[in-house]
Parts: C-alpha cells; sequence; structure tokens
C-alpha cells in the first residue's frame, strides 16, 4: 500500500466510514439521473462542499437538475493548508451519497462529468489531462493551472480531443458585474475592480486569490488587453492594463483590512457599483447548463486572456513596474 492509499484509508477509518457508504439522510439520498452522475477530484476546499450540497441536497433548487456529486477522489494538492483539510472534508461529504475512490482512473470510470477541484494548481495539467483523455468533459475551478504553459496546455488537449472545458471564477457572476455585461450602463468604457490578492509561494502571485478581480474585469473589458504595468507593495498591488481600443481597465488586489470583492464598471450611460459577492449557486447553474449543452459559457480565448494578464503582471513586478506588452507572452 502507497502512502497515499494509507492516507485515504486512515482518513476513513477515523470518519468511521467505508467507502461509498450512505446515511438514511433522505434530503440528501438521492439518485443521479441517468447520464448525470458528476465526479469531483480534491476535497481540500469548500467549493466541494458547495457543489455537493447544490445538486445533492433535497432543500437546494438546483437538486432539480437530475445531476447529482456520485463519487470523489480527494487527492492531488502538495500544500499544507489545503491538504490539512481533506480528512474533514470526506466525513462531511459523505452522508450526501458520495463514494471516496483511490484514483483519478477509478473516478473516471464510475462518472459522467467531472468537478476539478483540487486547491492546488501544480498537478492540475496531469489531472485535466486524466480526465481529457478518457473523454469526460470538465469544470476545472480557479486557478486552470499554476503557469500559463500549463494553462495553455489544458486548453489545447481539450480542443485536439474535443472535450468541452470550463473555467471561470464565480466572481464573474455577481449581479452586477452581469448587469454591466450585458447593457444596463451601456457600452463599457472603462472598469476598476478589486478583491484579495493573497499570495502562495507555490504559484504566481495573482493567480491564487487574486484572479477573482482580474477575471472580474476581464469579464467586464473584454479580450483585447495590450499591456500591463503593476505597482506592488507588500499589502497591496495595482494593475493597470491598457486595451487596443484605448479602453483602460485597474485592479486593485489587497493582502490588508477586511477581504471583499467589488468595483465600479463606467458606461455610456453612467456608472455601475459592482457588488456585493452573492455566492456559488448562479456559478454552479452555469456549470449546470455546460453540463447540458457541452458548451462553455466562457469563451477559450477570455481565459487564456486572463491567465496572459496575470502572467504579464508579474512580469511587470520583477521589472520594477515597467509595461509589459501582452504579445511579449506569445
Amino acid at each position: 500500500m502507497d502512502r497515499r492509499e494509507f492516507i485515504l484509508n486512515a482518513s476513513l477509518a477515523t470518519a468511521g466510514m467505508g467507502l461509498g457508504i450512505h446515511t438514511g439522510n433522505a434530503a440528501v439520498r438521492q439518485e443521479a439521473a441517468p447520464g448525470k452522475r458528476v465526479g469531483i477530484i480534491g476535497l481540500d476546499t469548500s467549493h466541494s462542499m458547495a457543489f455537493t450540497k447544490g445538486l445533492n441536497d433535497a432543500a437546494s433548487e438546483l437538486s432539480n437538475s437530475g445531476y447529482r456529486i456520485t463519487a470523489a477522489y480527494p487527492y492531488g494538492s502538495t500544500i499544507e493548508i489545503s491538504t490539512s483539510r481533506i480528512p474533514g472534508y470526506i466525513k462531511q461529504i459523505q452522508p450526501y451519497g458520495v463514494k471516496i475512490v483511490d484514483s483519478i482512473r477509478a473516478l473516471l470510470a464510475e462518472v459522467d462529468y467531472v468537478l476539478l477541484e483540487t486547491n492546488d494548481g501544480n498537478p492540475r495539467f496531469a489531472q485535466a489531462k486524466e480526465v481529457i483523455d478518457a473523454g469526460k468533459p470538465v469544470f476545472i475551478d480557479k486557478p486552470v493551472a499554476a503557469s500559463l504553459e500549463d494553462v495553455e496546455k489544458i486548453y489545447q488537449l481539450a480542443e485536439k480531443r474535443n472535450v468541452p472545458v470550463f473555467s471561470t471564477s464565480s466572481l464573474r457572476y455577481m449581479s452586477t458585474i452581469q448587469d454591466a455585461i450585458n447593457g444596463k450602463v451601456g457600452k463599457i468604457l472603462g472598469a476598476d475592480t478589486y478583491s484579495p490578492a493573497t499570495l502562495e509561494p507555490h504559484h504566481p502571485d495573482l493567480f491564487w486569490y487574486g484572479i477573482h478581480g482580474v477575471e472580474s474585469l476581464v469579464a467586464l473589458m473584454g479580450v483585447g488587453c495590450k499591456e500591463v504595468s503593476r505597482i506592488h507593495t507588500e499589502g497591496t498591488d495595482i494593475v493597470v492594463g491598457t486595451w487596443a481600443d484605448g479602453r483602460i481597465g485597474t485592479f486593485r488586489g489587497t493582502r490588508t483590512g477586511k477581504h471583499t470583492y467589488g468595483g465600479t464598471a463606467y458606461g455610456e450611460k453612467g456608472d455601475l457599483t459592482l457588488g456585493p459577492y452573492n455566492g456559488y449557486d448562479t456559478l454552479l447553474s452555469k456549470i449546470i447548463e455546460f453540463f447540458d449543452s457541452g458548451q462553455s459559457p466562457v469563451d477559450a480565448n477570455e481565459t487564456l486572456e486572463i491567465y496572459r494578464f496575470m502572467t504579464a503582471a508579474d512580469l511587470s513586478k520583477a521589472r520594477g513596474g515597467a509595461k509589459v506588452a501582452l504579445s511579449e507572452l506569445d
């Protein structure tokens, strides 16, 4: 038995449950509709539990979709802050009728769709490759991976294999951001967004948490950012993007004070304050639509631009705040 299997079995013993044992709670014991079995890779994030409750708990409106989380592979992350959560999440998820399996291969044999939730972006390419090679549509939670190179490789492989892939931050689906995108203030002339931007040493700076505010900015402004510059201090990042049509968008990432999300969209018809954050249900409804249609709600080129923006911001930081053209990353 290898170390990972030993830890898995020990965790299950601690939880007092065997693999795949269901509880008698009728509120959560629901069968998946045919062809709607969903598997999770990574039980080291609260997102895994939020999505499981949304699909498997009869009290949730989204449980009417027929999709159910039926199996989960808990591991993948190598970051202690994430791995330490796994035993607790194994214990929490099993009452929802979720079978714990000991490999991604075993998971793929039992599900039709996958939520790739591992908090650590470093193993994401290897994990995503297994899923894509198996032909399973996959939602990849943020970050897609821990490098622009791996993000691009995942999307190239998915295109080659013709496998649907969808990735986004839930912040994209704040109601006010969607209002702005859908024309409430007319054409968007510029935008400022903010979010926490805590750092994790195994990831590029903004990939870990700043991605929330960066994705909000790109969602509002659209593709076409030409260059970025970044001011960095211990507590704050300010990233300024200039789009090819002359519009300017900014992202403020914070590491002090209360963690909040928001900003302002500047439109032809006026300005719109962004926020507050609405939670995960809207994102989960988009994931359900993705599973139903096989089409990502977010174009791959837009997702790739988000990671190019963040990578260029890292280069700007390394160059003392100098402007960096995104074309340099081609």
